[in-house]
């Protein structure tokens, strides 16, 4: 069943939460945090079934493991799950991690704690400054005709102690994300730039030292609202 009504038009879904209840296993769906990467539909339209008026969700057309496996791949958290059948549910990852995406956000995958809200393990955060759901990603990116590659030379780095644990994400007024715990910034394709206990990326879309903050949005007039 779905806690929306089976009419939802596109938008209302896309602003809406959703609840999909299977046999063994529960999927959520936060539309607000969709930006639309496909993941779900491409590796199971069984599942998540694209460009369809009423349910589009079908927990119980493949197996939990298959569910949760295509929930993890969603890099914003829109979509997660509860397993009711006794199997495991999503684990803190090993390695704590944010991606530059090419012409996008940045992509975490962590113990996140973001401006004080209830904890989450994946998340993509604004980068463009255009995000009116800042500090999350709402796909300004994309009619704002942001670029920002997700490629770049890496930073001198030592190996951290520990790569795991809880993550702070705490947006500054006016300014970038103050990041503090275990972090590993890689590009798109997987390559380190950095390893940090405290770092400050920018999302105001301006800085010359992308994903890094370099002052930029003082000079531009950069406005958002902090924790």
């Amino acid at each position: 069943m779905h806690d929306v009504d089976s009419g939802a038009s596109y938008r209302e879904k896309r602003i809406a939460k959703e609840t999909a209840r299977g046999r063994e296993i529960t999927i959520h769906f936060e539309g607000k945090r969709c930006i639309h990467s496909r993941n779900c539909v491409l590796s199971h339209p069984d599942v998540f079934v694209p460009n369809v008026e009423g349910e589009w969700i079908h927990p119980d057309a493949t197996s939990p493991d298959e569910v949760a496996m295509t929930a993890r791949l969603c890099p914003s958290g829109a979509i997660t799950y509860e397993r009711t059948d006794g199997g495991p549910q999503e684990p803190a990852p090993i390695v704590n991690l944010v991606r530059m995406r090419e012409d996008g956000p940045l992509a975490f995958n962590a113990e996140l704690r973001i401006a004080g809200e209830e904890p989450r393990l994946r998340a993509t955060l604004c980068r463009c400054g255009l995000s009116k759901e800042k500090p999350y990603c709402d796909g300004s990116h994309v009619d704002g005709g942001f670029i920002a590659s997700g490629e770049r030379e890496p930073k001198a780095s030592e190996p951290l102690p520990a790569r795991n644990g809880p993550l702070d994400v705490v947006p500054q007024k006016n300014g970038p994300l103050e990041v503090t715990g275990n972090l590993e910034v890689v590009t798109g394709t997987g390559h380190t730039v950095d390893r940090t206990t405290q770092t400050w990326l920018c999302r105001c879309g301006h800085s010359q030292n992308k994903p890094f903050c370099d002052g930029s949005h003082a000079k531009v007039g950069f406005i958002a609202d902090g924790a």
